[in-house]
Parts: C-alpha cells; structure tokens; sequence
C-alpha cells in the first residue's frame, strides 16, 4: 500500500501531466518517471500510466468536442482504424524489433519541432488538404496507432503533424482530433494491460482525478490561446522527448 502522501504526490504529477498533454501531448514523459520512482515495477508502470492518461485523454477530447473544435462523425473510421492498429501493435510487441525505432524516432520528433518552429503559415486556420480526409485519415490512425501499440512515444506529435500537414487542419482542430485517437489508441493498449493485471488501481485512481482536472484546464487553455499556445508548447515536447529517448530510452 503507497503512503497516501504519494498518492497525492501523483494526483499532482497526473494534473499537471494532463494539463501539457491536452495542448501538445507528451504527459507520459511527466508521468512514467513518477511511477517508477514511486517504486512501481517498468510494465505495471506503463498500464498504469496508460489507464490514469486514458481519463485526462478523454476529458480533453469532451472539451474540444464541446467548443466544436473535434468533428466525432467523421472521426468515426479513423477512430475504428486506430483502435485496430494500436491492439495489433500491442498483440505483436514480442515479435518486432523496436531497436530501429529508439533512433529514427527521435529523428523525426526533431524534424515535427523544425517544422512547428519555421513553418510560415501555422494558425488556427484551416489550409488546403493535401490528402482526402475521409480515405486517408484512416491509414494514418491504423499506422500510428500500431506504433503506440509496438512502441509508443510521440504519438500525439505523429498525428497533429499528420492532420496539420496531410489533412489541412488548423492547429487547434488538429489537437482536438489528435486527441480523440490518442484516446482510441490508449483503450486498445489497456485491452491488453487490465487482463493481464498491470495496472496498479489506487495510483491509477489518484492520478485520474488529477488527470481530470489537468485535462480540462489544458483543452480550454489550448481553445482560448489556440496556436499562440499550441505551436511552442509542441516545440518543446517534441524536442524534450527527442533528448529523453535519445539519451534516457
């Protein structure tokens, strides 16, 4: 049993985790190292951690939902597809090499920074698409949503810079869509971690109740400041993520 001096030690990590996670995502870089240092073992850290971030995920999601910055019906496919990638992924982890991955993944998070930092034109405008929504958007949630499953990090930048660049969206909508998939993709991988008894309930709990707060106040905070906000904030997190994965994996 945890001191309830760290529970609530990690109802304040889950908060402001899903608070950072809500506008730019990355609140498992905040959250992971809390539990294993509150003494929880890697793999009961990690379904915990994908149980207290599915609440702060889904509140975030009501909330943009709410404010008309995430469209449910035609995200419906693609949340199908995701959801379908992300448990595939996490069916066949054993089986793939992820080696590859802890090196061109942070690559790319470098590159997503780069191209929120210098692109011209970022705003909370939509822009031309340079892909059909309805066909594609679909292969994109199936695509990353396997890799949360096999691997996992960076995900949420993978699919805002996906919406953004691919499908025209505006920073704001593309944030409210990422985190509807997010979301789906965290499901598919508690699918695979509730039945095998990885997930330690009164920490998950705990840091849920943060998590609904974090994710509130984060979405309404992305909504009100929009790209001003989100823009940096994904710069950061995928740049911090990059330097974790390359020197800490």
């Amino acid at each position: 049993m945890l001191d309830p001096l760290i529970l609530l030690a990690l109802m304040g990590v889950g908060m402001f985790a899903g608070f950072v996670d809500a506008i730019a995502g990355g609140g498992g870089m905040i959250t992971v190292p809390a539990l294993l240092a509150a003494g929880l073992p890697p793999v009961a850290a990690l379904g915990t951690n994908k149980m207290q971030s599915v609440v702060g995920t889904f509140m975030a999601v009501l909330t943009y939902w709410r404010r008309g910055f995430v469209d449910l019906r035609s995200l419906i496919p693609p949340i199908a597809a995701t959801f379908a990638g992300s448990l595939l992924g996490a069916m066949t982890v054993s089986s793939v090499d992820t080696s590859l991955l802890s090196i061109a993944v942070p690559v790319a998070l470098i590159g997503i920074a780069l191209y929120f930092l210098f692109a011209p034109k970022l705003s909370d405008a939509d822009s031309t698409a340079r892909l059909a929504f309805g066909p594609f958007v679909p292969v994109m949630g199936f695509a990353i949503g396997f890799y949360d499953g096999i691997f996992g990090p960076g995900t949420g930048s993978f699919f805002t810079i996906g919406f953004v660049l691919l499908f025209g969206l505006g920073l704001t909508r593309a944030t409210g869509a990422t985190k509807a998939l997010n979301f789906t993709s965290n499901l598919a991988a508690l699918a695979i971690f509730i039945p095998q008894g990885h997930v330690v309930w009164p920490v998950a709990i705990a840091m849920a109740v943060g998590q609904l707060a974090g994710g509130y106040i984060g979405a309404r905070t992305g909504i009100r400041y929009g790209a001003k906000l989100i823009r940096p904030l994904v710069v950061v997190v995928s740049i911090a993520l990059a330097i974790k994965l390359l020197f800490w994996p």
